[in-house]
């Protein structure tokens, strides 16, 4: 399984604000050459009418523990969205991993490949 880099966070963390920029690896950008191993040749997904989730579980588990709604940046069509960690999110330590998923406004769902992993360590309270 492939994952993006590690994002460390701490038991009770609702910050920082994760930004996706979510881009086709089938199409090329406009005015580039598309290279399927260089992502800044990828156009933009356009997310107008759909929805971003991200949702999160415990590496080794198949159970869901948290379903995350992003907020879809202006021009949806530049493939943008932008989340925040409600409260209760990081309820205990471990390792943790997440999938990025776009449903369309036509109900079709679209999952990224790589998963994103977290670490989230106990705090100090």
């Amino acid at each position: 399984m492939a994952y993006s880099d590690t994002i460390k966070l701490v038991v009770g963390d609702t910050l920082p604000e994760l930004t996706f920029n979510l881009k086709d690896s089938n199409t090329a950008a406009s005015g580039a050459t598309l290279d399927v191993e260089d992502s800044s040749t990828w156009a933009p997904i356009d997310l107008s009418g759909g929805s971003v989730k991200l949702r999160i579980r415990k590496v080794g588990s198949s159970t869901v523990l948290s379903t995350i709604t992003a907020s879809v940046s202006s021009p949806a069509s530049a493939g943008v969205c932008a989340l925040v960690f409600p409260s209760g999110t990081w309820t205990a330590a471990g390792t943790y991993e997440g999938e990025i998923e776009f449903t369309k406004s036509d109900g079709n769902i679209q999952t990224v490949q790589d998963l994103i992993k977290f670490k989230v360590r106990d705090d100090f309270d």
